[in-house]
């Protein structure tokens, strides 16, 4: 069977599953793993599927892709943009460091920053930065969103609004093709905000998968971002738009 009609049934199975594996779709078409793993790269490329280990899932406007998937997703891709990132992290500044993966991975790359503070909802990235005894580190408080050891809500927003950080490090969930940035979690989105409002600088962490998906929360624009770290060229339309707002848009190679 061609990659032309496997496509189809690869999507049918998706809407049906709602998650299609690697091992399973080369069984049922009688291919190789490596050509179906091209299939479901293909499928992504197009914006039909969401990559994650061992297979793929649809993409969701409404809800997000689990938290141990999204770990496993553009891993080389976001260490990269952590790497870009926190070369333009100056000793001795005040940091806020929101939820996501991409900034856990930023949060890894400061480990030998000296003379931090570093503000966090994010657990996962208190529990990293203890590792660098240079780095005092301020947790928000706020209620704990189990499935990813995120805080929001009220406590966490008016503990970031006792602040005036020197820089905003933050993810989004997409960015729709008018250059908003999006989340699933309208608590969340709450925080983010309060984050913007309250630092100096505002730098975005956001691989290209990010321009594929879409949420139904606005956090913010483009244009309310000093510059996007990301690992692709953006969208020409999208990339005129940045120059025009004055966006830097840094590519981590």
């Amino acid at each position: 069977m061609t990659q032309t009609f496997r496509h189809p049934e690869i999507l049918e199975i998706a809407r049906r599953e709602g998650k299609v594996t690697v091992e399973r779709l080369a069984e049922h078409f009688g291919v190789t793993l490596q050509t179906i793993r091209r299939d479901l790269s293909d499928l992504a490329e197009m914006g039909r599927l969401e990559r994650v280990h061992g297979g793929a899932i649809l993409p969701s406007g409404t809800t997000n892709i689990a938290y141990e998937e999204r770990r496993s997703l553009h891993h080389e891709a976001k260490a990269a943009i952590a790497r870009a990132c926190a070369a333009r992290v100056p000793d001795a500044v005040s940091i806020f460091l929101n939820i996501g993966t991409t900034t856990e991975a930023v949060a890894r790359e400061l480990l030998h920053h000296r003379n931090l503070l570093v503000v966090t909802n994010n657990i996962h990235v208190s529990n990293i930065l203890m590792a660098n005894p240079e780095c005092e580190i301020i947790v928000t408080g706020g209620s704990l969103r189990r499935a990813d050891g995120g805080l929001v809500g009220k406590v966490a927003a008016d503990t970031i609004g006792a602040f005036k950080f020197d820089l905003a490090i933050i993810g989004c969930s997409a960015i729709d093709p008018d250059g908003d940035l999006l989340d699933f979690d309208i608590h969340e989105v709450g925080v983010s905000q309060a984050v913007l409002r309250q630092s100096r600088k505002a730098y975005l962490v956001a691989d290209h998968s990010k321009l594929k998906r879409m949420a139904p929360a606005r956090i913010a624009a483009l244009s309310e971002v000093d510059t996007l770290f990301t690992d692709r060229a953006l969208p020409a339309d999208l990339a005129e738009r940045c120059d025009g707002w004055r966006t830097e848009v840094a590519l981590a190679r």
